[in-house]
């Protein structure tokens, strides 16, 4: 490799991660990370299940409706009427 030239990643990806490691070490580790992303999506799932951790039960969205006549209520002023 002839010196200041820049290794184009597709040609050689190790080469260009070694030099990417000393010259532009944000590149590196930001393809690192990157390909930590779908390797996590595999590998924490399982892991989770075999730790005994549950998926937490969903936040009800609605309010439940009771079933059966509703109770008229008594001493709120709710029986008489204002003019």
């Amino acid at each position: 490799m002839a010196p200041g030239a820049i290794p184009h990643f597709w040609q050689t990806p190790l080469r260009y991660l070694r030099w990417s490691h000393r010259e532009r070490p944000a590149y590196f580790y930001s393809l690192l990370i990157a390909a930590m992303g779908p390797i996590t999506l595999f590998t924490v799932p399982p892991i989770r299940k075999a730790l005994g951790d549950e998926n937490a039960t969903p936040i009800p969205l609605t309010y439940p409706i009771p079933t059966g006549p509703r109770k008229k209520l008594t001493g709120y002023d709710d029986d008489t009427e204002t003019d």
